[in-house]
């Protein structure tokens, strides 16, 4: 441990009463951003009201222009601006009041309501926002913006009454590839696509980036044993110049060698091994929904709830279809044993089990454990809560995924962290705070279990 070790008593105190100014700050700040969309909503709703009275054929749009732009002159922001900020306000504090109260007490941020608004703009019906506000919004004041987002779009996603496989089949036509102009002569490109494929793309292009930077530092290495490590030597071995580009610059070249060649022959190693990569996506489905409908249908269960979606890298939702397809060609499966009733992961197992312990906190923690962050799982390191050289079990108990930040910070800081019953990670701050983290639910199906009749009275004797 190293950070703040010298740190004095006073200095101590000072970032605490620091750390409680910025939270009452971000409260403040939170609810004077709610209670400016409360005046853009009126701002917009006033806008339309004097559209109507005149009957005017544009339904009101001159008149939110006129109003957006008298905003905006004062304000000194474009009246574009102000015109889409009145629309996201109008959405939240009309269709989400639940979430703009929330916001407006403190309780959660001005990015947690736009993640929960997000991905349940498609609910349209009001009892059916109300469940799913009253659902997100305890969740928003305990998780960050990033790691509710995921929750959130399975939550709405179980109340939507048209299924992902619906929406899905008509998204696909919505799939284009365009470009933006940059600046100093670089512009970027984009694809809108199935996720499943654009996941297997990234993955494929990470991966070949990872082996020709591992390859680049191997001959790095053999030109400085060459030249006595004096570095002058720009060349390897066997006469190709030293490449010191980052994993970001190589994956760009790789995109661009395959879309323009078609192989990455320009990038390929010398054994030709870039050409076997083959991407990797991770999906996970519960049981009764990778069976096909009749199957699923023809169960004796009259309480089971809606059957939730597969989910790629455990965020995004995808079409039943496209699990089917890669659960038939996969050449095996990790199975997640939940509870019924709460969800909760109890065991991780396989057929042909390999690397079990590993496998089973990849499927439990499924992102870092450090409180806020998000880095998938499969990004981070395996460590031991309490110290293995310090007497700490190699057990799921004593063992959680973090990411390479926090990994440092855990080992070089204050910050101290033991794991609780259930994979609950209980971190102790440098001043003293206490954050708890829990792991995120599964994507499965709970079963709500029904109430116990009362035993019938004994009379007396």
């Amino acid at each position: 441990m190293t950070a703040l070790i010298d740190a004095t008593d006073s200095q101590m105190a000072a970032l605490a009463g620091l750390v409680e100014s910025l939270q009452v700050a971000e409260q403040t700040l939170a609810a004077m951003q709610a209670a400016r969309d409360g005046l853009l909503a009126i701002a917009g709703r006033l806008a339309i009201d004097i559209a109507r009275q005149g009957d005017h054929p544009d339904r009101g749009d001159h008149a939110i222009r006129s109003v957006a732009a008298e905003i905006g002159a004062v304000q000194r922001v474009s009246d574009r601006t102000i015109e889409r900020r009145m629309a996201d306000a109008t959405l939240l504090v009309e269709q989400f009041p639940t979430v703009w109260a929330a916001q407006g007490a403190g309780r959660i941020s001005a990015a947690h309501s736009r993640v929960i608004v997000d991905a349940g703009s498609h609910l349209v019906d009001d009892a059916d926002r109300e469940a799913y506000a009253e659902t997100m919004v305890p969740l928003a004041a305990e998780e960050s913006a990033n790691r509710l987002r995921p929750r959130a779009r399975r939550e709405a996603e179980r109340l939507l009454a048209r299924s992902i496989d619906e929406r899905h089949r008509e998204a696909r036509a919505t799939r284009r590839v365009w470009m933006t102009d940059a600046d100093d002569g670089m512009a970027d490109l984009h694809v809108h696509a199935p996720a499943v494929l654009v996941h297997g793309m990234f993955d494929r292009l990470s991966q070949a980036a990872h082996a020709v930077r591992d390859e680049n530092r191997r001959l790095a290495r053999e030109s400085a044993s060459e030249d006595g490590g004096s570095g002058k030597d720009e060349s390897s071995p066997d006469g190709r110049t030293v490449d010191e580009r980052t994993v970001d610059e190589i994956r760009a070249d790789l995109l661009t060698d395959l879309v323009l060649t078609g192989t990455p022959s320009g990038h390929d190693t010398i054994d030709g091994m870039l050409g076997a990569i083959r991407a990797r996506v991770e999906i996970t489905v519960p049981a009764l929904t990778l069976m096909d409908d009749q199957a699923s249908t023809s169960l004796a269960f009259d309480d089971v709830p809606a059957l939730p979606p597969a989910e790629l890298d455990g965020v995004v939702p995808i079409d039943v279809d496209t699990a089917r397809v890669l659960a038939g060609s996969t050449a095996g499966w990790d199975r997640v044993l939940t509870h019924p009733v709460t969800g909760r992961m109890l065991a991780v197992d396989r057929y042909r089990p390999s690397e079990h312990l590993r496998r089973h906190l990849r499927a439990r923690d499924r992102r870092c454990r450090f409180p806020a962050c998000g880095i998938a799982a499969s990004k981070c390191d395996l460590d031991h809560n309490h110290d293995a050289a310090t007497g700490g079990e190699t057990r799921d108990t004593n063992l959680a995924q973090f990411c390479r930040r926090h990994h440092v910070l855990k080992h070089h800081s204050p910050w101290h962290v033991s794991q609780r019953r259930g994979g609950i990670l209980e971190w102790t701050s440098p001043t003293g705070r206490v954050y708890i983290d829990k792991p995120p639910a599964q994507n499965t199906v709970t079963f709500t279990p029904e109430p116990t009749a009362p035993a019938p009275a004994r009379a007396p004797f």
